[in-house]
């Protein structure tokens, strides 16, 4: 377990280096990979940003739901088994 942690740990701090070193080579003077950005781009992306997070809320939210209602059955079902 500790090993797994540690590798964890070492894998991580390895991406954040690798996208801490390429950050100014691939963003130099405000351009990214897309290009500069407009307007309608920065628009969009936050637009998408914004329904990324309303779909996520409403998927987790069905299936925190269905977990729930599987709880309560299981529950019901050991009651049902425990009385004579």
């Amino acid at each position: 377990m500790l090993i797994a942690g540690r590798r964890l740990v070492a894998v991580a701090l390895g991406l954040i280096l690798s996208f801490g070193f390429a950050a100014p080579a691939l963003a130099a003077d405000g351009e990214g990979l897309a290009g500069r950005p407009s307007d309608a781009t920065i628009t969009f992306f936050c637009f998408g940003v914004m329904i990324f997070f309303v779909a996520f809320v409403i998927i987790a939210s069905v299936i925190q739901g269905r977990l729930d209602s599987r709880k309560e059955r299981a529950r019901a079902d050991l009651e049902r088994l425990r009385r004579p």
